[in-house]
């Protein structure tokens, strides 16, 4: 629903601006585009699930490494 407002008689620029922005503030919808601005998608299940393999693979390999590590 767009948000009209017309001018009145013997009003002056400024005082439009001042009531366009005032019911912009009112109505919210500056509030839903700001915390619609860095929506990001929920990641499917198959790239969590390869997500979640490949840190348990890196962590074995990590743990394979120290163990064969030389000591100093």
């Amino acid at each position: 629903m767009p948000i009209q407002v017309v001018k009145k008689d013997r009003e002056t620029s400024q005082n439009l601006v001042h009531r366009f922005t005032k019911t912009v503030r009112q109505s919210g919808i500056l509030l839903q585009l700001r915390k619609n601005r860095f929506f990001k998608r929920a990641k499917s299940d198959l790239v969590n699930k390869r997500g979640a393999l490949n840190r348990v693979a890196k962590k074995a390999a990590k743990l394979r490494e120290d163990k064969l590590a030389k000591p100093k």
